[in-house]
């Protein structure tokens, strides 16, 4: 705000308005106001009732900039009548119709130290609208008319308004989730090449060599290094064909599961090499699949002990109506800006590559989408110390 000229905005303001002191004399104004009322700079200090015309509606406008000053709230009338005089026919007054809205500008101690007022001309409104009253006079009943249905008109305005600015800002939206998940689809397509080239140029390098190999030539290790490769193909298709399976919503089948028993299941399967501690409260009984929320476990389970420095703890809790696991490792932790990133497709960190190099940067985002797949969430919780993955998963009813 510092480069903005606050006077040149008011200005420069395409809605006549007038800044008032509180004994009505005029503080400022501007080009607009100027321009539809006639009257400039020579006002300003000048009490504003002085320089404008008596009319009826003098009474009315004194009446609401004192309510405003009383209640330090902003007051709008809707429509009322205040003929001005033409500037080419000095005497003579043309009729006009103003809607007018007048707010508080507060002291530091909370008091009203000036009004802002805006005006704005609806003659043309009310004549558009067939509203002008037809003797001209503009009785108070008729313009008590007149306002209330420009009133409704006004307000079917602004709702139209605000429903066109809303399915723009729907469609806006719409657009950037489109123009984001074909970024993300080509990325994926690129982060899938990449991983895919590597195992594919490792079999072909195996076999061309054999095939050029002498006679006799033992071709064990390389037949070693291309099932290698070929397992690592077989994992990445296997993790891109679960993820387009949890995209596609295919129907899981649920079962009840005892997420306490399977914990136990998935460490013995995969043993922790690292020191172990578990808490594992019972019951913790969800509906799910039993086979993709075991290998949510193992993946967690995996990571923990290949990150740990030398302890992992697994607590098992229930939490307002959820089984809540946390797997916590005592590892150099995961910064507060990666902790969204970790479960994007592909996503390695440095040091996960260092430890297994041979991962595909999937299984945290399969995870992810197989928690929520079960109406819950995968999640790391913030610590000082190390790593704090949270699953929640809502218990089964009954």
């Amino acid at each position: 705000m510092a480069d903005v000229d606050l006077g040149e905005v008011f200005d420069a303001m395409p809605a006549a308005c007038v800044v008032l002191y509180p004994d009505m004399t005029v503080a400022a104004l501007n080009r607009e106001w100027e321009r539809l009322v006639g009257l400039g700079a020579e006002v300003v200090g000048r009490d504003v009732f002085d320089v404008l015309p008596r009319t009826a509606a003098s009474a009315n406008a004194r009446a609401s900039f004192d309510w405003v000053l009383a209640e330090g709230k902003t007051d709008v009338m809707p429509v009322f009548r205040y003929d001005l005089e033409n500037p080419a026919r000095p005497g003579q007054f043309e009729e006009r119709y103003w809607n007018m809205v007048t707010a508080p500008v507060f002291d530091g101690d909370g008091r009203v130290k000036l009004l802002a007022v805006r005006a704005e001309d609806v003659t043309s409104f009310v004549d558009r609208l067939g509203l002008r009253p037809p003797s001209g006079a503009g009785s108070p009943v008729e313009l008590e008319t007149v306002g209330a249905e420009l009133f409704v008109r006004a307000r079917e305005l602004r709702e139209a308004n605000e429903r066109l600015r809303e399915t723009h800002q729907r469609e806006r939206r719409t657009t950037s989730e489109l123009k984001e998940t074909v970024r993300l689809q080509r990325q994926e397509v690129a982060d899938v090449s990449h991983d895919l080239r590597n195992p594919i140029a490792g079999l072909q390098a195996r076999v061309e060599s054999a095939l050029t190999d002498e006679p006799g030539t033992d071709h064990r290790p390389a037949l070693l290094a291309a099932m290698q490769d070929l397992e690592r193909l077989n994992d990445i298709v296997a993790d891109l064909l679960e993820l387009a399976q949890l995209d596609a919503g295919a129907q899981l089948a649920v079962e009840p599961v005892d997420l306490a028993q399977l914990v136990r299941e998935a460490l013995v399967r995969q043993p922790v090499r690292k020191t172990l501690a578990t808490h594992l409260e019972r019951p913790a009984a969800v509906q799910g699949s039993r086979s993709r929320l075991l290998r949510v476990l193992n993946n967690l389970l995996a990571n923990a002990d290949r990150h740990a420095g030398s302890a992992v703890d697994v607590h098992l809790t229930t939490e307002e109506s959820c089984a809540v696991l946390r797997v916590i490792d005592d590892g150099p932790g995961i910064p507060a800006a990666e902790r969204e990133a970790i479960f994007q497709r592909f996503y390695r960190r440095a040091d996960a590559r260092r430890a297994d190099p041979g991962g595909t940067g999937l299984g945290l985002s399969i995870a992810r989408q197989t928690a929520l797949a079960h109406h819950g969430t995968l999640y790391v919780e913030d610590r000082p110390e190390g790593t704090c993955m949270v699953l929640r998963i809502p218990l089964a009813s009954g």
